[in-house]
C-alpha cells in the first residue's frame, strides 16, 4: 500500500458515493499537460454501500500546510491554475465535472461585515480594515456577463498542496469537488493557503486580470471573517477539525495588503484575463 494510498469515505456522503469517485477520476484527466503531478487513480468503487474509495499512486512530498512555497513553488501554482483555464468547457463536461454558480458577493459581504463586527468586539479583528468591503466593490468585482466558467479545482488547501522541502509543489490532491465555475474560488483558496500576495502573483502569472484576482482576495477575506466568527460562537462552518489556530493563520493571510488593490480602478469593460488597468 505504500506505492498506492487509498482514500476511503468513513460515513455516508449525501454528494458522494461512486459519481463523486468518478467525478474525481475524470477532473484529474483534464489537466495533464500542467508540470504539477495529479494523482492517478488505479482503481475507485464503493467499498460499502454509500461508501467510497479511490487507490491512488503514490505522489512523493509533504503537505502544504507544513512547508512554505517559494517563488519557484509560485511558478509551480501558477501553471496549475493556466492548466485548469485551458481545459474546455465541452472537455470538461464530457468528463462529467458539473456546472456551479459564482458566489453572490453582496450577501457574502453582508456575511462578512457581521462577522467583523463580532470579531472586532472579541479583539480578534481590527474592525477599520475591511475599508473594501463596500456594496460598490461587490458590484464591480462581480462575474462578467459571458465570461466563460473554468475548471476549478475547488479545494486548493494545505492539505490538499504536496510541497517539497525546497517549496516546490509537487502535486495537487482533493480533486473531488472539482466544478466548472469561477476561476477566483481556487484564487481565494490558495490566499488561505499561501497568503494573498504569493495567490495573487500565481493569478497573475497564470495571465489573470485584475477582476478575478481582486474576486479571489474578497472571497478569501469574507470567509475567513466568518469562518472564524462562526467557530468563536460555537458553529463551525469551515471544514471539520479545522482548530482556532488555523482559522486565525487564515485570517491573517487572507488580509495580507498587496499592491493590485491599491493600484487598479476597475471598469466596466475590464476583461477578466490580462494586465489590469492602472489608477488614474
Amino acid at each position: 500500500m505504500g506505492r498506492h494510498p487509498a482514500r476511503a469515505a468513513a460515513g455516508p456522503r449525501p454528494r458522494g458515493g461512486p459519481a463523486a469517485a468518478a467525478r474525481t477520476a475524470a477532473a484529474r484527466a483534464g489537466p495533464r499537460h500542467v508540470p504539477v503531478t495529479v494523482p492517478t487513480s488505479v482503481a475507485h468503487g464503493e467499498w460499502a454501500p454509500g461508501l467510497t474509495y479511490t487507490l491512488d499512486a503514490k505522489v512523493a512530498g509533504g503537505s502544504g500546510a507544513d512547508h512554505d512555497v517559494s517563488a519557484l513553488g509560485e511558478a509551480d501554482l501558477a501553471a496549475l491554475l493556466t492548466g485548469l483555464r485551458e481545459v474546455s468547457v465541452r472537455q470538461a463536461e464530457t468528463l462529467g465535472v458539473p456546472r456551479a454558480a459564482p458566489r453572490p458577493l453582496e450577501a457574502l459581504r453582508q456575511s462578512a461585515e457581521r462577522a467583523g463586527r463580532h470579531l472586532a468586539e472579541a479583539d480578534e479583528f481590527d474592525p477599520a480594515r475591511p475599508e473594501r468591503l463596500t456594496g460598490a466593490a461587490a458590484a464591480q468585482l462581480g462575474v462578467q456577463p459571458g465570461a466563460a466558467p473554468v475548471l476549478v479545482h475547488h479545494g486548493l488547501t494545505g492539505e490538499h498542496l504536496v510541497v517539497a522541502v525546497d517549496g516546490r509543489v509537487r502535486g495537487v490532491l482533493g480533486w473531488g469537488d472539482a466544478v466548472l465555475g469561477d476561476p477566483a474560488e481556487d484564487i481565494a483558496a490558495l490566499a488561505l493557503c499561501v497568503g494573498s500576495p504569493a495567490a495573487v502573483r500565481a493569478a497573475t502569472l497564470a495571465g489573470y486580470g485584475a477582476r478575478p484576482c481582486l474576486r479571489g482576495l474578497w472571497l478569501a477575506r469574507c470567509d475567513a471573517l466568518v469562518h472564524l466568527a462562526d467557530a468563536l460562537a460555537g458553529r463551525p462552518s469551515a471544514p471539520a477539525g479545522t482548530p482556532l489556530s488555523a482559522l486565525r493563520t487564515r485570517l491573517r493571510r487572507a488580509w495580507e495588503p498587496i499592491l493590485l488593490e491599491r493600484v487598479t480602478e476597475l471598469r466596466g469593460d475590464d476583461p477578466d484575463e490580462g494586465p489590469p488597468s492602472p489608477a488614474p
